[in-house]
């Protein structure tokens, strides 16, 4: 039975002093994390979870929110952790360039001839099921700005589908890429307002009737659903929110 851990669960400004998005996904074959905001590495130290757990990281796209953490992660498995086993890295096309230009930027750059570990990329292709460490994934194209490449994530692991949105507004497609899920963690930034790249809660809470899955629970949360976690018809996620699938 899959565990899934929300490592991060603010939107882009930290809201509420949360961290940026990062959840763990951890079977009994391995461990997925699915984005790495750049307050990652200190939501898993913080939840006493190891790096070195990770096998594989999916990133849904090139906001920095979502894949900031990942040259601060991967310097830490080599430096702190002495991390020798590889550790995949999945991404909408380009994966590869955009992480080294990064890395590059951040002066964090993991092209050293002694790196501790492999770093084995893979570029995603919607529609296409692609093996990920312990998981299948299956990225569908969703509502967001076009520039950053945009995907949600279908997860098949342990016999179970987790599908997560990624950064999303409503697209009439997306009943149909969660129908069944026994698991489906949306985004929902806002609570009250007309911005079509990211959901509000007074759209998601009608349609929410229209999406066939087991359990819903939203992530991504700024400021106005930071103060009404817990208080809504939909469940919300926190920082450190376990739950088992």
């Amino acid at each position: 039975m899959p565990e899934v851990i929300f490592v991060g669960t603010s939107d882009a400004f930290g809201a509420g002093g949360r961290r940026q998005t990062a959840i763990l996904v951890r079977s009994s074959e391995g461990s997925l994390l699915l984005d790495c905001g750049p307050t990652t590495c200190s939501g898993l130290a913080d939840l006493g979870i190891s790096r070195d757990e990770v096998d594989a990281i999916a990133i849904s796209h090139y906001h920095g929110d979502h894949f900031g953490g990942v040259p601060l992660f991967l310097l830490a498995a080599r430096y702190e952790d002495r991390r020798t086993k590889p550790l995949r890295i999945v991404g909408p096309p380009g994966i590869e360039q955009r992480m080294r230009d990064l890395a590059v930027a951040m002066s964090h750059p993991f092209d050293a001839p002694d790196w501790s570990f492999p770093i084995l990329f893979t570029e995603l292709e919607p529609g296409v099921e692609t093996g990920v460490g312990p998981a299948a994934i299956r990225p569908f194209a969703v509502h967001h700005n076009p520039d950053v490449q945009p995907c949600g994530f279908s997860v098949e692991v342990d016999d179970k589908r987790i599908v997560f949105s990624g950064d999303t507004g409503w697209f009439d497609e997306l009943p149909q890429h969660v129908q069944g899920a026994d698991l489906f963690i949306c985004e929902c930034t806002y609570y009250d307002r007309d911005y079509p790249y990211h959901f509000s809660y007074v759209d998601l809470q009608p349609l929410a009737e229209r999406l066939d899955v087991k359990r819903l629970i939203v992530t991504h949360l700024g400021s106005e659903m930071t103060d009404l976690r817990g208080r809504l018809d939909i469940e919300t996620a926190d920082d450190g929110t376990k739950i088992e699938v």
